[in-house]
C-alpha cells in the first residue's frame, strides 16, 4: 500500500509541470491572466508605445519579401517605379535598418514595463504574505511560498517581456503575410492553403499522441526512482531483512517498463518524423511545381515567386513559433492564478483600539481553542487565568499542555473560538495588531537571528535607535563583553540564522533586542534551558535586568528556574489544574506540580 502511494506521488512529480503549470486557454483563464494587468496600469502608455513599435517593426519587415521580388524582376528587365537594382538593394538595406530601430525600441519599452511591473508584483506579493494570518502559513510550505515570488513571477516576467511581444508579432506576421500573398499571388496562395492545413492537422494529432507516450515514460521513470528513494532511505531495513536481491529485481522490473514504453515512443516518433519530412517537403515540391507552372505560363513573374517563397517562410516560422508561445501562455496563466490566489487572501484581522501606553494586565476568560488546521483537537478547554501589571508568572506543564498556544493567542496569531482574551481590560479582537505587538517582547528558547550584523539584529526592535542606545541594550544583556572583543564589533556578521555565534551569545543578542524594544509585556520561553553553566549564569543575569518593571510570562521547561516568580499556573490537557507560588505548590505532596518537580530532579 505504501509503495502504491509513493508511486502515485512520484507520478505526480513526473508530470507536475504539465498538470500544474499549464491551463486551458479560454475566457476564464484569460481573465485570470488579466488580473496581473493591474500591475501594468501605471505603465500603460509605455506598454502602448511598445505595441506601436512592435506593429511598425513587423509591418516594415513584411515589405522586405515584396521589394526582394521586385529586385529579381528588375534584374530581368521588368519595370518598377525604381528601375535600378542598386537603388532597390539600398531600399532593402534601408528597410532592415528602419526595422532594426523599431525592434530596439520595442524590446526596450517591453523590458521597461515588465521589469517595473514585476518588481511591483514581487513587492506586493511579499508585503501581502507578511500581513497574512498564521493559518495561511500553517497550510503551506515555505518552499511553495518562495516559489511564488521567484519561479511564478519570473515566468510572468518572461511572458510580459518576451512571450506577449512574440505572440503579437507572430499574429501580425501571419495575418499581414497572408493578406500580402492574396494580393500579390492569389492563385498560388489558394493552392498552398488547400494543402498545408491538412498537414498541420495531421501533425498536431500525431504530436499529441507522442507527447502522451512521452508522459507515460516519465511516469514509469518516476515510479522506478521511488524504489531507489525508498531503498536508500531504509537501507538498514533492507539489509537486515536481506532484501538486496528483491529490491534489485523490483528496480529492474521498473526500468524494463520504462524501456518498453520508450521504445514504443521512439517507433512512433520515427514514423512521425519520416511522415513530416516527406509530407512537408512534398507539399513544398507541389507548391513550387504549381508556381513554376504559373511562371512558365506567364501568369506570374519569377520575382513574385521569390516574394511568395519568402512570405511563406515568414508565415511558416510564425506558425511554428505559435506552438511554443501557446505553451508559455498556458504556463503564465497558471502562474498568474497562483500569484493572484495569494494577493486575494484575506489579511489578518485588526481593529482600531490603539493605546499608546500599556499597563500589562492580561486575562484569559474561559478560553476554548483549536488550531484551524486541526479542528478535531481542542488544545485549550475553558482556560482561565490572569496576570496583573508588573507580575512575573510562569506556565508549567507537560509538552502539549497548551503553554505555547497561550503565547500565540496573546500575540493574536490566532483567534479564540470560545471565551475572551483581554489586555488592559480590552478584548484582544478590538486591538490594533501593530500596536498590540509593539507592546510585547519575546525571547524564544531557540533564537534564530537574521543573517546580517549584530547591530542589525539588535536594532530590529527599533530601527531608528542610536549607537548609544544599541550599546546600552547590549551591556544590559551581558552581550557587550563578547561583542566588544570582535574586531568588527557591532558590525560583526552573525551568519545565516546566527550560526557564527554560540547559543549563549545568540540568546544575549535576542535579550538585547528585547531590552531595546522596551516592551510592557515580556514573554520568556525558558531561554536558558539548553545552555552551559557559565552561559546560563550570564543569560539569567540579563533576563533579571530585562524583567524589571514588566509583566512577564515565562514558559517553564526547567522548574528550578521559576522559584522566584509571583505565581505559577500548572497546565494539563488545556486547563489550569493548579496555581500558586513555587513553595505552595511544592507543599502539595500529591499535586501535579510536585510530581513534575520530583520527576525532573529524578531525571537530573
Amino acid at each position: 500500500m505504501q509503495i502504491e502511494v509513493r508511486n502515485k506521488m512520484a507520478k505526480k512529480r513526473g508530470t507536475g509541470l504539465e498538470e500544474h503549470e499549464k491551463r486551458k486557454l479560454n475566457k476564464q483563464s484569460f481573465q485570470k491572466l488579466g488580473g496581473i494587468f493591474q500591475f501594468l496600469m501605471p505603465y500603460k502608455w509605455i506598454f502602448f508605445l511598445g505595441l506601436v513599435f512592435l506593429l511598425l517593426s513587423s509591418l516594415t519587415l513584411l515589405t522586405f519579401p515584396y521589394v526582394a521580388g521586385k529586385l529579381i524582376d528588375t534584374a530581368q528587365g521588368k519595370d518598377w517605379f525604381v528601375s535600378d537594382i542598386n537603388s532597390i538593394a539600398l531600399i532593402l538595406i534601408g528597410i532592415l535598418a528602419v526595422q532594426s530601430i523599431f525592434s530596439f525600441f520595442r524590446v526596450w519599452t517591453f523590458a521597461l514595463v515588465s521589469e517595473r511591473s514585476m518588481r511591483d508584483i514581487r513587492q506586493g506579493l511579499y508585503s501581502r504574505m507578511l500581513r497574512l494570518p498564521m493559518t495561511f502559513f500553517d497550510q503551506r510550505r515555505t518552499g511553495e511560498l518562495i516559489s511564488r515570488i521567484t519561479s511564478d513571477v519570473s515566468l510572468l516576467q518572461d511572458t510580459f517581456s518576451v512571450t506577449l511581444a512574440e505572440l503579437f508579432r507572430q499574429v501580425i506576421t501571419l495575418i499581414a503575410g497572408i493578406i500580402f500573398l492574396f494580393v500579390t499571388t492569389p492563385k498560388l496562395t489558394l493552392f498552398m492553403l488547400g494543402t498545408f492545413p491538412v498537414l498541420v492537422v495531421i501533425a498536431m494529432f500525431f504530436g499529441k499522441f507522442i507527447r502522451n507516450l512521452s508522459k507515460k515514460t516519465q511516469d514509469e521513470l518516476a515510479s522506478a526512482n521511488v524504489i531507489v528513494e525508498e531503498t536508500l532511505q531504509s537501507i538498514s531495513t533492507v539489509k537486515s531483512f536481506v532484501g538486496e536481491r528483491f529490491e534489485s529485481d523490483r528496480y529492474a522490473a521498473g526500468l524494463n517498463r520504462v524501456v518498453s514504453i520508450a521504445l514504443k515512443t521512439a517507433k512512433y516518433r520515427g514514423a512521425f518524423i519520416s511522415f513530416i519530412i516527406f509530407a512537408l517537403f512534398g507539399g513544398i515540391v507541389a507548391v513550387m511545381w504549381y508556381g513554376a507552372s504559373l511562371v512558365a505560363s506567364g501568369a506570374m513573374s519569377i520575382g513574385d515567386l521569390v516574394s511568395f517563397v519568402l512570405y511563406t517562410t515568414f508565415i511558416g516560422g510564425s506558425i511554428a513559433g505559435l506552438g511554443d508561445i501557446y505553451s508559455q501562455v498556458q504556463k503564465a496563466i497558471g502562474s498568474s492564478e497562483r500569484v493572484l490566489e495569494i494577493l486575494d487572501e484575506p489579511l489578518e484581522k485588526s481593529a482600531g483600539y490603539d493605546a499608546q501606553t500599556l499597563e500589562g494586565k492580561i486575562e484569559f476568560d474561559q478560553v476554548g481553542f483549536h488550531y484551524p488546521t486541526r479542528p478535531e483537537v481542542e488544545v485549550l478547554k475553558q482556560l482561565s487565568f490572569y496576570v496583573n501589571p508588573g507580575e512575573k508568572v510562569a506556565l508549567a506543564g507537560h509538552s502539549g499542555a497548551g503553554k505555547s498556544t497561550i503565547i500565540q493567542l496573546l500575540l493574536k496569531f490566532y483567534d479564540v473560538q470560545k471565551g475572551q482574551v483581554r489586555v488592559d481590560g480590552q478584548k484582544l479582537a478590538d486591538w490594533d495588531l501593530e500596536r498590540l505587538r509593539s507592546h510585547v517582547g519575546m525571547v524564544p528558547q531557540e533564537v534564530l537571528l537574521f543573517g546580517g550584523s549584530i547591530r542589525e539584529n539588535i536594532a530590529y526592535a527599533k530601527p531608528e535607535a542610536t549607537e548609544e542606545e544599541i550599546i546600552l541594550a547590549a551591556k544590559k544583556a551581558n552581550a557587550w563583553q563578547f561583542i566588544s572583543q570582535f574586531p568588527e564589533g557591532l558590525d560583526t556578521t552573525v551568519g545565516e540564522r546566527g550560526v557564527k555565534l554560540s547559543g549563549g551569545q545568540r540568546q544575549r543578542v535576542a535579550i538585547a533586542r528585547a531590552i531595546l524594544k522596551d516592551p510592557s509585556i515580556l514573554i520568556l520561553d525558558e531561554a536558558t534551558s539548553s545552555l552551559d553553566a557559565e552561559s546560563e549564569h550570564l543569560v539569567q543575569e540579563a533576563l533579571t535586568e530585562l524583567m524589571k518593571g514588566r509583566t512577564t510570562i515565562i514558559i517553564a521547561h526547567r522548574l528550578a528556574t521559576i522559584r522566584k516568580v509571583d505565581r505559577i499556573y500548572v497546565l494539563s490537557d488545556g486547563k489550569v489544574v493548579e496555581q500558586g507560588n513555587h513553595q505552595e505548590l511544592l507543599n502539595q505532596e500529591d499535586g501535579f506540580y510536585s510530581n513534575l518537580v520530583k520527576l525532573q530532579f529524578a531525571e537530573d
